[in-house]
């Protein structure tokens, strides 16, 4: 059993939902990204999501497009960030790390060299945003083989048979996209939300995971109550934001706001 089910099929014989932090490798300074992993980690963490910089982020809100921004000064490249989930391996084998990128970066090194490094250094699965599954087969192969979960998006626009296509691609779970545009959107509907959840999971055995709009304790809590998984990214990021120049005091905040949710997620 991969680490991704393996957490999933704990926290369900719990009765617990997943918190899942998103960051951006390399922000605000690659010597930061490993001690980030491990408090998250720490606060509560049971996956984490790890950007990959890129210099065009479409799907991302200003905030994560500037994290890429602040990465990339530091020339924060794809296999940097593998090199730090190897490195986060040599004290942690059982939190799963998914990375969140864009084709491209994976397209310039090659599937299968991109798959097998990956694997090497024990990323569990892979969201990559810009291809979708009629695309994506030789990349999907190419991570299955090496025993890396494929993970996709589904929008409140997708239609069933859309919902059906793409989770019959992904596997670990599927990330339900809880707000029309970009990250760091307003504006999130829980009956909406709760209404596409239903539909979703009679398409898929899959754990449902559900991210954009999630900003505070409250939010995550209402949303664990109907989601299998919560995702948290633009909040942890204004964390970071706010202390650019020191890494030990976004942290510290970024922890803090995890143990809110992780603690309210479970009704704490």
């Amino acid at each position: 059993m991969s680490r991704i089910a393996t957490v999933f099929s704990a926290l369900r014989d719990s009765g617990r939902t997943a918190l899942i932090p998103f960051v951006t490798a390399g922000d605000p300074h690659p010597d930061a990204t490993l001690p980030l992993m491990h408090a998250m980690v720490e606060a509560g963490a049971d996956i984490i999501e790890l950007g990959v910089p890129f210099s065009d982020p479409m799907a991302d809100g200003p905030v994560i497009q500037r994290a890429s921004e602040r990465a990339l000064a530091h020339h924060v490249a794809l296999s940097d960030v593998m090199d730090m989930v190897g490195r986060f391996r040599e004290t942690n084998q059982t939190t799963p790390v998914v990375l969140m990128g864009y084709l491209n970066p994976i397209e310039v090194m090659g599937y299968r060299r991109f798959a097998e490094q990956a694997a090497v250094a024990g990323v569990d699965g892979l969201l990559t945003v810009d291809i979708p599954p009629e695309e994506g087969d030789g990349l999907v192969a190419a991570v299955k083989a090496c025993g890396i979960d494929p993970i996709f998006l589904l929008a409140p626009t997708s239609k069933r048979v859309r919902i059906e296509r793409i989770t019959r691609a992904a596997s670990g779970f599927v990330y339900y996209v809880s707000l029309k545009g970009v990250t760091g959107a307003a504006n999130l509907s829980l009956d909406a939300v709760r209404d596409k959840l239903a539909e979703i999971r009679t398409c898929t055995k899959l754990p449902v995971g559900v991210g954009f709009g999630i900003k505070d304790a409250a939010t995550a809590a209402s949303m664990a109550a109907i989601a299998d998984a919560v995702v948290v990214g633009s909040a942890l990021v204004s964390c970071i934001e706010d202390n650019p120049t020191d890494a030990p005091a976004a942290i510290d905040r970024i922890g803090s706001l995890l143990r809110e949710m992780r603690r309210a997620m479970d009704g704490g």
